[in-house]
């Protein structure tokens, strides 16, 4: 183990549903045009039909059905689907291509509460028409490893397929375990992100009585005029692979996976710690395993999900960490909301797409930015030279996640 050397662990494939847009094409579109306050944002034109057959389907949470038609962009992306071309229904849309150990995929997910949607209908089920009635399928539903079971069962991985839940640091989490699992030699694939549905009633009702949700509906990070988050559901998957690999089979690369830092604050069930010092200490950790300085980055993707300390503690965080270098940050949150423990795989397609075209998303919603905030908040699109992005998550209980990526190699 102590002699082993790591793998350059590259992003080969991006798939993508958020409220903005059901695709990598629409959800970046999205993040340049403003968005009608909803204080819950779903994804209005998603439809599990469209993924899979309908008895599918109906023994899958919207969770699974969601982490489902994301990974098959992402695999179709990185140019690992048999037969991209089939319609995401059909049994050979499920196949990936030959020469391709399933031994040797793993699947790596991270997700706030699993299937909670399903939980929610069945205790209503129970309560309303008795015991005999509840659905067979509750518990495999709701088990909050039920989509990367999913994604096991429909392309038949065989390698490890496990689940984060680290709140809202969980996805970005679960991208550090799986680039760990690419790093290591232990996979030679991995399906890696998350996905979530928090939005049943009674999820949507405790974070309105604890004050998390913004009462006007509106999402703005880091503005002076910030009242809460807008909850959301996403899915976003990344496809992983060695540097080495990609480069051999001639694979698109979006960008390297070169660090990631993980802490917890200690502190509180829900607020930030003073200052922002978890952050910062998970930031810091992110760029030294990435063998970087502070100056070495050139941007920002942040939380940002809209709350007043929340906001604040990141802020002061990044300016601690970055001081008068001051790169640039956004938060897309004003536009796909919060999605809690999916929220950074999204943000990580996000970031893909940042280097696909060099330019910085805004963070939408931002009119006036927070004078106590000595951050350069990026309020309109803006034309970047790729550099090491650092990308965070932080989450409930205190739990703080950060990924380092660094641009793909020039040849590719």
């Amino acid at each position: 183990m102590k002699n082993r050397v790591l793998r350059k662990v590259a992003v080969t494939g991006i798939g993508v549903v958020a409220p903005g847009g059901v695709g990598v094409e629409a959800f970046w579109a999205s993040l340049f045009q403003s968005a009608p306050p909803r204080t819950v944002r779903t994804i209005e034109e998603f439809e599990a039909s469209e993924w899979m057959d309908h008895r599918t389907a109906k023994r899958l949470d919207r969770v699974s059905h969601l982490a489902v038609a994301a990974a098959h962009e992402a695999l179709a992306d990185a140019g690992l689907l048999a037969d991209p071309a089939a319609a995401p229904t059909s049994t050979e849309s499920q196949l990936l291509i030959d020469g391709i150990d399933q031994t040797r995929i793993a699947i790596t997910l991270g997700t706030g509460i699993g299937g909670v949607d399903t939980l929610e209908t069945q205790m209503g089920v129970r309560t309303e028409r008795g015991d005999r009635l509840v659905s067979p399928f509750t518990v495999p539903m709701t088990m909050p490893n039920a989509p990367a079971a999913a994604l096991s069962l429909r392309y038949g991985i065989q390698g490890p397929a496990q689940t984060i839940t680290t709140a809202c640091a969980s996805a970005t989490d679960a991208i550090a375990m799986g680039a760990r699992l690419i790093a290591e030699g232990r996979a030679d694939v991995v399906l890696s992100g998350g996905a979530d549905h928090s939005l049943t009633p009674t999820c949507v009702a405790g974070f309105r009585n604890m004050r998390a949700l913004s009462p006007t509906g509106f999402s703005r990070p880091f503005d002076t005029a910030r009242d809460g988050l807008a909850a959301s559901e996403t899915a976003g998957i990344l496809v992983l692979e060695s540097l080495e690999s990609a480069l051999a089979r001639g694979a698109r690369i979006y960008m390297i996976v070169a660090g990631s830092g993980s802490t917890s604050d200690a502190h509180h069930l829900t607020a930030p710690s003073p200052e922002g010092a978890g952050a910062l200490r998970c930031m810091t950790e992110a760029i030294d395993d990435a063998e970087l300085v502070p100056s070495d980055v050139a941007h920002v993707n942040a939380h940002g999900t809209s709350t007043p300390a929340g906001d604040l503690a990141e802020a002061r965080a990044i300016a601690t960490l970055f001081g008068a270098h001051r790169p640039p940050v956004t938060s897309i949150k004003g536009v796909t909301g919060h999605s809690f423990g999916a929220a950074g795989a999204v943000e990580a397609v996000a970031v893909a797409m940042t280097y696909a075209t060099a330019t910085l998303p805004p963070t939408v919603g931002v009119t006036d930015p927070d004078p106590e905030m000595d951050i350069d908040i990026v309020t309109t699109g803006r034309a970047w030279e790729p550099g090491p992005v650092i990308s965070n998550s932080f989450g409930f209980g205190g739990h703080n996640a950060s990924v380092v990526f660094t641009p793909p190699p020039a040849a590719s």
